[in-house]
């Protein structure tokens, strides 16, 4: 049986339920749940603290896990990303009292708290920087205002936190990070886990786009394909009115009511959209 560790807590906990439900594995029925077990699907889902998984999921214990980017490369554990699967974002930033600092050399000799230490410290080993990394569980933007530390290095959404804190980013995110699917480096092909990734590569596939139907005149038919050229290809029909087609086509849905304009534009009719449950491709 496949054996895959989720978050149990934190912003990656209930998006990563809900993508595996979209994706017809069975859910939860407890927030206190240890192991979930699909016996119709064949998949044990082990809810683990997020910053554990690429331990489980490196020492080969489990199959494969959904985790932060982050907390991969935190972790220092082989394991590689299966996949990216777009949600929970966020940007890893050091930060510092207003006006203190200005570059990442300005950082040479002082204290930096973070929860991501062995991140850090690699960051600033290649940046070839010494600074001393300060490692604190959970929240670290009081850590200037209690003397622990110089600056601080964590994830960043608004800056809200940070500016009630008297901080703010210098330069450049030192990671972008999101929700991934990962798995031991250098472990074999099994065909329990190329399914799972297919499962999730249709939800992901399914939020993305929708279907868009619509009656198009036949000379116009390859300039309305152009618009609407599909995943591979749209699907054009003949209609019953000589000299008019039914077209058929994947669209993002993030462009859909441009699309649909430019149809119409262009004398399209009938333009209907249908959301996409899911798919495999």
């Amino acid at each position: 049986m496949l054996k895959i560790a989720l978050p149990n807590k934190g912003q990656l906990a209930e998006p990563a339920r809900r993508m595996l439900t979209e994706a017809g594995y069975r859910k939860s029925r407890n927030a206190r749940d240890l192991v979930v077990r699909d016996v119709e699907n064949e998949v044990e889902f082990y809810l683990l603290r997020p910053k554990d998984i690429a331990t489980y999921v490196a020492s080969g214990t489990l199959d494969a896990g959904i985790t932060g980017r982050d907390m991969l490369l935190d972790s220092g554990e082989q394991a590689d990303e299966l996949l990216q699967l777009g949600f929970a974002p966020s940007r890893f930033f050091l930060a510092a009292p207003m006006g203190k600092y200005h570059s990442l050399a300005d950082f040479a000799g002082a204290r930096v708290a973070t929860s991501y230490a062995n991140l850090l410290a690699s960051h600033f080993a290649q940046a070839d920087v010494a600074a001393e990394v300060v490692h604190l569980d959970g929240a670290v933007e009081n850590a200037v205002a209690l003397g622990v530390a110089d600056a601080i290095a964590d994830v960043v959404d608004t800056g809200t936190t940070l500016r009630l804190a008297g901080l703010e980013t210098i330069g450049d995110p030192i990671l972008s990070s999101e929700a991934v699917l990962i798995r031991r480096e250098g472990a074999p092909t099994d065909r329990e886990v190329v399914r799972f990734v297919r499962r999730l590569q249709g939800v992901l596939t399914a939020r993305a786009y929708v279907l868009m139907d619509y009656d198009i005149p036949s000379d116009l038919v390859a300039a309305a394909c152009a618009i609407t050229p599909g995943i591979e290809s749209p699907t054009v029909s003949s209609l019953h009115d000589t000299g008019w087609a039914a077209v058929r086509s994947a669209v993002l849905q993030s462009e859909v009511h441009k699309v649909m304009d430019q149809l119409a534009d262009m004398g399209g009719r009938g333009i209907l959209v249908t959301p996409i449950s899911a798919c495999r491709l």
